[in-house]
């Protein structure tokens, strides 16, 4: 089978991505991750950019991670310089390619780049270190240039890469390109980058390894400038399952590490996102539920497993009579047909409605449908917020849990963030403290300032998972009222 290298760039083109900034030690924690993944190259971050860039690079490079560590650089030898203090295996020098962008940009000629970029190559290789060339903005240069300037380089550096920079490459160009500029490396490891702005980021990507790359540039979750980069997730398991092409990436682990980048960046994975998203392996259509049931293969692609998750059925008006007996199992509760039937009817109803049928929506009415008593474990008696331009968020929360009348008070970024701080303290040290807060979204129901706000959130407890939601005007309340159901329903 063939092997390719898979380069990871989420700490550098990933944190272009607007919004994103993170801290040193927060790159080190990703690093650490992306390690553990099986990633071949952690591109670190630019190191000339600033005292916190330079400091987040060393330590990764300092951290004994068995992935090779590059840190990206201008064919500048200052740039190089504070690279290499960084201690990095290699330096990733960017040459831009495209005639636009050597006059416009660079203000020179196509002899001057060819020259300068082998005099700053041979610099870093006279340091000890590694050198991949990525040629900026490739899909846009003239061909013939380009494989002289793969041809001429080859002997000089380690890996040359061909860069999609706007993303407006497509399979059948890429096919067309590779064997010659592969053939024109003599050798030397060509790689791919590719951008996503037309959605062909992972086409473009894996028709680059059939036609003859042997590395890919990736970011988790497609991180990265404007509409991202190829999508490690995406590569990564279309190479494998698809074309037979291995990696060392450890697919169990790609889920853990999707959703540990993305609590990191705070950058949400769209619900629709291949193999990583919300939806990717849930089924609410009545038809595919009962298909699933009977071969899990008749509408999952994968096993699930495979990348570190598991499959879930949804609740909604598209929801059939196998759905709800599979829920009801799960939940421990036994119902007759006649009952299954007036269940799946008041879940169709909320569907019909437009309304997300949650978990707590379900039990809920199961409950109510079954005649069984609600038993609250706790009750929202009170709650206080203090916020302001100069004062730290600050909540108070009154509880009733089993009787008992529990104050606490937290503080947070946000008066929610307050609330919910508050509420985890209360909980610490009780039976029902190890819950984990996956995901949280806000709706507003109706218009204008006074608008009902719906909370709907995702909490987990060991391997146990629910989504419940909460409406008020107030979006504190609302926040606490969904996490409050969603604990009531994860415990009874």
């Amino acid at each position: 089978m063939k092997k390719v290298k898979i380069l990871d760039t989420t700490l550098r083109d990933g944190e272009q991505t607007p919004g994103v900034s993170l801290a040193p030690e927060q790159k080190l924690q990703i690093a650490r991750q992306l390690d553990l993944l099986g990633v071949d190259v952690i591109e670190a971050g630019t190191a000339i950019i600033s005292e916190g860039e330079q400091k987040a690079v060393k330590a990764i490079a300092n951290e004994g991670l068995n992935a090779e560590i590059c840190s990206f650089a201008r064919i500048l030898t200052g740039d190089i310089d504070a690279a290499l203090q960084c201690d990095v295996d290699t330096v990733n020098l960017v040459a831009p390619v495209s005639d636009a962008h050597i006059t416009k940009k660079l203000k020179m000629d196509r002899e001057e780049l060819m020259a300068q970029t082998i005099e700053m190559a041979e610099y870093v290789k006279a340091h000890g270190v590694n050198v991949e060339i990525s040629s900026e903005d490739a899909s846009r240069a003239d061909m013939a240039f380009l494989k002289s300037f793969f041809s001429d380089l080859s002997t000089v550096v380690d890996r040359l890469c061909f860069c999609d920079t706007v993303g407006l490459l497509y399979p059948e160009r890429t096919k067309e390109i590779f064997p010659s500029l592969c053939a024109s490396a003599t050798g030397t490891q060509v790689s791919i980058h590719c951008h996503n702005d037309f959605g062909l980021a992972t086409a473009n990507s894996i028709a680059a390894v059939s036609a003859g790359a042997e590395c890919v540039h990736v970011t988790v979750n497609g991180l990265g400038e404007r509409a991202g980069n190829a999508s490690l997730e995406e590569v990564t398991a279309a190479l494998d399952v698809l074309y037979g092409v291995q990696t060392r990436i450890r697919k169990v682990k790609l889920y853990a590490t999707s959703r540990f980048v993305m609590n990191l960046t705070k950058v949400p994975v769209a619900p629709s996102k291949p193999l990583i998203g919300g939806n990717a392996f849930t089924h609410e259509s009545g038809m595919h539920v009962h298909g699933t049931l009977a071969d899990t293969s008749l509408y999952e692609p994968i096993d699930p497993a495979m990348i570190g998750r598991t499959r879930r059925f949804a609740l909604g008006k598209h929801t059939g009579k196998a759905s709800v007996r599979r829920v009801l199992t799960e939940i421990g509760i036994g119902a007759d047909e006649e009952q299954v039937a007036k269940i799946l009817i008041r879940v169709k109803e909320l569907g019909d409605k437009g309304k997300l049928v949650t978990d707590s929506d379900f039990q809920a009415i199961v409950e109510d449908v079954l005649g069984i008593e609600k038993e609250e474990k706790i009750k929202l008696i009170d709650l206080s917020v203090v916020t302001g331009k100069r004062v730290q968020p600050t909540a108070s929360i009154r509880l009733e849990i089993d009787g008992e009348d529990v104050v606490e008070a937290g503080v947070g970024i946000g008066p929610v963030d307050a609330a919910i701080n508050a509420l985890k303290k209360a909980l610490l040290g009780r039976e029902i403290n190890d819950l984990r807060l996956e995901e949280y979204h806000v709706d507003a129901i109706t218009g204008g300032t006074d608008a009902l706000v719906n909370v709907v959130v995702k909490i987990s407890r060991g391997d146990k998972t629910i989504t419940a939601s909460g409406v008020n005007e107030d979006i504190v309340i609302a926040s606490l009222y969904a996490l409050l159901n969603g604990v009531n329903r994860l415990y009874r």
